[in-house]
């Protein structure tokens, strides 16, 4: 049977010199996208609807470059 292939995650975390900084340099580094829906009911009623959509990445990576830096 053949291997799958390893994720980008997996390669950082399971490291075993990884450690939680490089861990939050890399998500920064790179961006991170999370997006997430939670619908709460009763019978079949919906009542409270939640949306989450967050981008969590470095300022320089996200923002344009000022002229005269």
């Amino acid at each position: 049977m053949k291997k799958r292939e390893r994720s980008a995650a997996e390669n950082i975390v399971d490291g075993a010199d990884a450690s939680l900084l490089e861990i939050i340099d890399h998500v920064l580094n790179k961006g991170v996208m999370l997006q997430g829906e939670v619908i709460l009911g009763v019978a079949g009623v919906d009542l409270v609807y939640l949306r989450l959509n967050a981008l969590l990445c470095a300022a320089d990576r996200l923002l344009p470059a000022r002229a005269g830096k």
